[in-house]
């Protein structure tokens, strides 16, 4: 039985889910030279707007963002007015999207923001990660710079920009990237956190960047727009460390104080376990936050179903079958069956 997937949910008095299934982020790399949405994009989004909620592929908040080809920006009034057709679409199907906001960090490459005069990757720490960029494997990633505070302000001031674009673009919220071993995951754990400053070795200096990103972007287009993904468990472009859990501890009953529209665990599969957080990483979280929190990770519809049920988690997030069936929602409503996912499905918007 499904049934509590087709339950309204309220986010908060702002916002109200049609149902408690959310298609996750799923970067496809179809936006065009200038990093601007597609019509192609726009087609991909409506057909998919009766998700509870769409949260749109990672975009980036700035040129040095960009670590994937072809990812799109929210940067540009190009970018802003690409969405704008995206969210149209999604809206005129009656569905609702957020905007994932998106900066690599140290799995950047000068490749794509050449034009900028910039070098510079930039990272919580001089710490590379190894291998390539996916697609273009030709490109090794190369040891980052370490942030300076004026380079931290002006991240913090470029996230909230992004998401003032993200609403200008008719976008219902944002999502920020804080997943995943990208920029803001950087600080979050040792792997990739060396520093000797008030951004690093404590838990509550680790956590600053994040929470400081948090609270712009609040402040700047409301709390109840902002939503965050968040990887305690260190598993993707990131080594695990005993010692992450500590930061998590605190990190996370700072964002339920914050009351965001959710919380987001990012993970590629939540049967993952890990030591240091005692389970999975979902289990953890629920554990210490009791805010609207959504579960992903290679879930059907029926076990996420049953974790809702167990209040594991209050949405369910679906990945790569939305891709495969963009009218996922309905046939899980009627008892279809699903078209099996396929890594061709990935080279073409469907």
């Amino acid at each position: 039985m499904t049934d509590n997937l087709f339950q309204t949910f309220a986010l908060n008095e702002t916002i109200t889910l049609q149902n408690r299934i959310l298609m996750a982020p799923l970067t496809r790399c179809m936006a065009d030279e200038e990093l601007v949405p597609t019509q192609a994009m726009a087609d991909y989004y409506a057909r998919r707007a009766e998700a509870g909620l769409i949260i749109s592929e990672a975009v980036i908040i700035r040129p040095d963002g960009q670590g994937y080809p072809n990812t799109p920006g929210l940067f540009s009034s190009a970018q802003i007015d690409g969405w704008r057709v995206v969210t149209d679409a999604v809206h005129q199907g009656g569905g609702k999207i957020f905007a994932q906001l998106w900066h690599t960090g140290r799995v950047a490459h000068p490749y794509f923001f050449k034009k900028t005069g910039s070098t510079d990757v930039l990272a919580p720490s001089a710490v590379g990660v190894e291998g390539s960029v996916p697609r273009m494997r030709e490109l090794s990633y190369q040891v980052p710079k370490a942030v300076t505070h004026e380079d931290i302000a002006q991240l913090v001031a470029d996230y909230s920009q992004a998401a003032s674009n993200a609403i200008d673009a008719g976008f219902d919220g944002v999502e920020i990237h804080g997943a995943n071993g990208y920029l803001l995951d950087q600080f979050l754990h040792h792997d990739s956190n060396h520093r000797q400053d008030e951004y690093g070795q404590t838990p509550e200096n680790m956590a600053r960047f994040a929470l400081e990103v948090v609270d712009a972007v609040a402040q700047r287009i409301g709390n109840e727009r902002t939503a965050l993904r968040v990887s305690p468990g260190a598993y993707f472009n990131m080594a695990s460390d005993e010692r992450d859990r500590a930061v998590f501890d605190y990190l996370l009953p700072q964002l339920e104080l914050r009351n965001l529209a959710f919380l987001h665990i990012g993970i590629f599969d939540d049967a993952m376990k890990f030591d240091y957080l005692g389970g999975s990483a979902s289990a953890y979280v629920r554990s210490v936050y009791n805010k609207t929190l959504v579960g992903v990770g290679s879930y059907s519809a029926e076990s996420g179903s049953s974790a809702i049920a167990q209040d594991k988690f209050d949405l369910l997030a679906i990945g790569r079958p939305f891709i495969a069936n963009p009218d996922y929602v309905s046939r899980v409503r009627e008892g279809k069956e699903l078209v099996e996912y396929s890594d061709e499905m990935l080279a073409n918007l469907v």
